[in-house]
């Protein structure tokens, strides 16, 4: 058994050609239909560890329509990732951030993990600032296995250092799925007039004219969606660009379908 096993022949049989890989482990009926290099996984190897990684900052707790906050809406994607796992009888565990590390729950298989998860995470409140590129070194450092790194965050600051990390993480060998998730406001802007805004991390105002930072606004969000997009691709991570106003059941089917379809 493997995660997600049925939507993804990555995640059972095979994973990504690496440096050192011997070229004899090379499946090249899968080179022939895909154009890229994985090798056959060998039986210690299908039992992965999944983390899911949640940020904890106060951003995330924002929602425009007073409905899912960006943290309930990750904390339903990743019950949804979680029973998936462990339903294959494959550990999951669970750590959340802000500044620091704030929760650290071994990957287990057992059925009540899944309880242990949301109970932990119905504890959970969004607050403060974040550390999103610090918190994936710690963890870079502390899991030493090979394992599937689930991030969840809005990923509000400087794209550079967090993409240092998520290196790291894919240069230790592990996989690694970046759930970028938004608010719909964040993404779509549907503000007229003069509107203030306020950083729920620094507390910071701004009044200004929505209408004229309209399109500077969506093609900064676009310019930041796109650079992760980019660079993901280039190191071999997944990255999906999400919104509150998408079903999460339905966002989490299509990504894995999308996975699938590689095959």
């Amino acid at each position: 058994a493997s995660p997600f096993q049925g939507f993804s022949v990555e995640f059972s049989e095979h994973r990504r050609y690496q440096q050192g890989d011997d070229p004899k482990d090379i499946d090249w009926l899968v080179f022939a239909k895909t154009d890229r290099l994985y090798v056959k996984k060998y039986q210690a190897e299908t039992n992965i560890s999944g983390y899911i990684l949640m940020d904890l900052s106060e951003s995330m707790g924002y929602t425009y329509r007073q409905e899912l906050t960006k943290f309930d809406y990750c904390t339903c994607l990743a019950a949804a990732l979680a029973y998936l796992m462990i339903h294959q009888q494959d550990p999951v565990g669970l750590m959340t951030f802000d500044k620091q590390l704030r929760t650290c729950l071994p990957a287990r298989s057992k059925r009540s993990q899944l309880g242990n998860m949301l109970a932990l995470l119905s504890k959970a409140r969004p607050a403060g600032e974040t550390d999103v590129a610090g918190n994936l070194r710690r963890i870079a450092s502390m899991i030493r296995h090979r394992g599937l790194m689930m991030l969840m965050s809005d990923l509000l600051c400087d794209p550079q250092p967090v993409l240092d990390s998520l290196h790291m993480l894919r240069h230790a060998g592990h996989d690694v799925i970046i759930f970028h998730v938004l608010d719909e406001a964040e993404v779509h802007f549907p503000f007229d007039g003069l509107s203030d805004f306020e950083d729920p991390e620094t507390g910071e105002r701004l009044v200004v004219d929505a209408a004229g930072i309209r399109g500077d606004y969506l093609g900064a969000v676009e310019e930041l969606r796109q650079t992760y997009k980019t660079e993901c691709l280039r190191m071999g991570a997944d990255y999906v660009p999400l919104d509150t106003s998408l079903p999460f059941d339905r966002a989490l089917v299509e990504y894995l379908s999308q996975r699938k379809a590689r095959f």
